[in-house]
């Protein structure tokens, strides 16, 4: 695996995470640039050149991934992998919506006029964007090698993969008008997400141990088994009350076909249902995402939402990146006295190897098997 000395001690600690019994340190992203491994010349001719080159072409993605990971050193509990998305939520395109490729991000093309004119949604082998997407798994498989894992694509689920095929408006008057019909398209939407999920498994999964292992995509989350981020970032708009009739029941039966389950929390407006969340015993931790313009997640006023994320016994992902390093080892001197160190997971930018070193150092010295005060 490039770049990566200790993946024996990560792959147990990954374990012991999904179990909430880390020894040690937190579990730790660390990357951190090599120095003089950069090359200018080699950076611009890899530049994508158009969206074609960015999204689909094998040789020239994984060209990128190669350089990248050869100028950087995977540390802590990195290591290295490649996201293949097409966009957040290729599940809509597989079932009709369209892609709009963009530098930034990726669009869904709205697709349903009306439900009762759509047929039920059903698994399409020649369906246009699957194909390709599976085939842009296999050449980046051929590509790759050992040297780097295949992440799972960002599929999405539930209400969000509705939101694309007809539209966020549309959906949220669907929920009011014919909830039952709401119901049934998530049900579909459920019945479906393995099946997508286990022919991209199928080609990216890795043995390890004897065991298949997965990585999913920009988490940076590994483990044993089918691994899979789960979200419902369209509850943004919806009540306590129509979360726990819509979104809560598939989010469970979905928790229970995974070996590894983080659950994506995003935005303010979405921590209403944290309640509904962690009612479902296959979450195994919760990642928040703060939202524009907030503090990142290592800071004291997200404790409330950490709270109740211990104290339902699930694991904590924290994303610390707002300010210097120095404020960034205070904030998370905080974050773990309070929650120690056993069932948390620190995700760090890209660093200097003077930064990633004084980062690793601080952590043996004040991270170490703490128990956290907090009840």
């Amino acid at each position: 695996m490039l770049n990566k000395s200790n993946w024996a001690e990560t792959k147990r600690r990954w374990t012991d995470y999904w179990r909430r019994n880390v020894s040690g340190t937190p579990l730790m992203c660390v990357t951190a640039e090599i120095p003089g491994a950069a090359d200018e010349a080699v950076q611009a001719e890899l530049r994508s050149r158009d969206m074609f080159d960015k999204y689909r072409d094998a040789a020239r993605i994984a060209e990128r991934y190669r350089y990248w990971a050869r100028t950087h050193a995977f540390l802590g509990d990195s290591f290295p992998n490649i996201s293949l998305d097409f966009g957040p939520g290729s599940l809509a395109a597989y079932l009709g919506s369209d892609i709009r490729f963009s530098p930034d991000t990726v669009w869904f093309s709205e697709c349903v006029d009306e439900w009762e004119n759509w047929p039920p949604l059903a698994f399409d082998p020649e369906n246009r964007w699957y194909k390709e997407h599976l085939r842009l798994f296999r050449d980046v498989k051929a590509l790759a090698g050992d040297d780097y894992y295949l992440t799972i694509p960002d599929l999405m689920e539930n209400a969000d993969v509705l939101a694309s095929l007809r539209g966020a408006q549309n959906t949220l008057f669907d929920m009011i008008d014919e909830p039952d019909v709401v119901e049934e398209r998530i049900r579909q939407v459920q019945s479906l997400y393995y099946r997508y999920y286990d022919s991209f498994y199928d080609i990216a999964a890795r043995k390890e141990d004897g065991r298949p292992a997965s990585s999913y995509t920009v988490f940076q989350i590994w483990g044993y088994g089918r691994t899979v981020k789960l979200q419902c970032d369209f509850s943004a708009m919806m009540n306590p009350a129509q979360f726990r009739r819509f979104i809560q029941p598939a989010l469970a039966g979905q928790a229970e076909g995974a070996d590894n389950v983080l659950y994506h929390l995003d935005g303010p407006d979405a921590i209403k249902h944290l309640p509904a969340l962690m009612e479902i015993d296959g979450i195994d931790a919760l990642q928040w995402t703060s939202g524009s313009y907030n503090p990142d997640g290592a800071h004291e006023m997200w404790y409330g939402i950490y709270d109740q994320v211990r104290r339902a016994g699930k694991a904590l992902w924290v994303q610390v990146y707002t300010g210097s390093p120095e404020e960034w080892l205070s904030r998370v001197d905080r974050l773990v006295a309070r929650y120690g160190s056993g069932a948390l997971f620190l995700h760090f930018p890209t660093v200097s190897m003077e930064t990633a070193e004084r980062i690793l150092s601080h952590a043996e010295k004040h991270w170490k098997d703490v128990e956290g005060s907090f009840r």
